[in-house]
């Protein structure tokens, strides 16, 4: 069941796979990077819109949104690989008919999961905080 996020049961969790999330998809990046974000992070929750998959009182993903900006969808590792990024993203695109994202090229498995649901590549820059080559990914006209 995808839901609300709730700030004061759900955090911990989320920034679990957050963190988690973040040092299996991208060993390319420094493991004590993401660790240091974990602060920034925490505050960031505070800001966004997030949507969290629960199944039996276990969250085992969650997407957030900052405006028209997709700022992340983790899906914790026993349950990769089962619809429930695929569910995140089409609660999502129901909600907003245009957002991007910003994904490292490095991270293939998912870059290869938004092409196939349907975002496109509008850009390739440099991350300037890690100086890792990533992608600009688009879902929807951006343009009224």
């Amino acid at each position: 069941m995808i839901r609300p996020f709730d700030r004061q049961r759900d955090t911990e969790r989320v920034l679990e796979i957050w963190l988690q999330s973040n040092l299996d998809a991208h060993a390319f990046v420094p493991a004590d990077y993401w660790r240091a974000m974990a602060v920034p992070v925490r505050e960031q929750l505070l800001r966004a819109e997030l949507w969290v998959d629960e199944d039996g009182g276990v969250i085992r993903g969650f997407a957030g949104m900052m405006g028209g900006y997709l700022a992340g969808l983790f899906v914790a590792a026993p349950f990769r690989s089962a619809g429930i990024g695929r569910d995140l993203l089409t609660h999502i695109k129901a909600r907003r008919p245009a957002f991007t994202l910003q994904v490292y090229q490095q991270n293939r498995g998912a870059v290869r999961f938004y092409l196939r649901e349907g975002l496109t590549v509008a850009a390739a820059g440099t991350d300037a905080e890690t100086g890792q080559p990533e992608l600009t990914m688009r879902w929807g006209s951006l343009t009224p």
